[in-house]
């Protein structure tokens, strides 16, 4: 199985599940999230055996952060970059402090990445941005704004760091904790209300996120792309 180092774990797991990648978030330092492996993941739907693909392979999951904890840990076969602080809220009601820190966490951390960190040139930087990028809401021009940068750095990354292979995961609404700080009543309003908009007819768990992830990082031919996992949600 594939080595994933979590950062500021100052550790590299020996086991790497898809599904718990992306499926809860822990506080490993005093500013920003890794992600975690432990607590419950949403259902798996068949990413495992495509993992034998990434045996004695290093993998490096990280927060949206300004600065990479494990970047001297060597050379990585893969990096995701998987998470950012991003509030929602109207530009004339949103603090301009928290549009820069947004803008710093997952923007200029992702950035940072590249200069950092250590990827093999047969391996591949895959960025997790939004599909606010291409669907934006009344409460969400930040959060667009920045989900589109990230696509369009991507772009750029590919060529610039070839033959690395760059590439973008832009999600839709998940059913993830991210959620679990707003009112029972007004989430389960907002999913059932995904639910009955999208062509899918549910609402995303972190699995599907991650099946996207194990795609680009595991498509030699992919490169300078994103990829939607929305449920239809840019056309609906």
């Amino acid at each position: 199985m594939p080595h994933l180092a979590l950062e500021y774990s100052g550790n590299v797991r020996d086991r790497m599940d898809p599904a718990a990648l992306f499926g809860s978030c822990t506080v490993r330092g005093p500013q920003r999230p890794s992600r975690s492996l432990t607590g419950p993941a949403p259902p798996r739907t068949g990413a495992e055996p495509v993992m034998s693909a990434y045996a004695d392979q290093r993998v490096l999951v990280v927060g949206g952060t300004s600065g990479v904890g494990l970047a001297t840990a060597g050379e990585f076969d893969h990096v995701v970059v998987s998470a950012g602080e991003t509030p929602m809220g109207r530009v004339d009601a949103l603090p301009l402090a928290d549009a820069y820190a947004a803008m710093d966490s997952k923007f200029w951390g992702a950035y940072r990445i590249p200069r950092s960190v250590r990827v093999r040139p047969s391996g591949s930087l895959t960025l997790l941005a939004g599909y606010l990028s291409q669907r934006p809401g009344r409460a969400s021009a930040l959060q667009s704004a920045i989900n589109a940068a990230l696509e369009a750095l991507v772009r750029g990354l590919a060529l610039e760091y070839a033959p690395l292979r760059v590439n973008a995961v832009s999600p839709g609404l998940l059913r993830t904790p991210l959620w679990e700080g707003m009112d029972v009543t007004a989430r389960e309003r907002m999913y059932e209300a995904a639910t009955q908009r999208l062509p899918v007819g549910r609402v995303g768990e972190a699995a599907d996120v991650a099946q996207a992830v194990l795609f680009v990082t595991g498509n030699a031919y992919a490169t300078g792309t994103t990829v939607y996992v929305d449920g239809g949600g840019t056309i609906a």
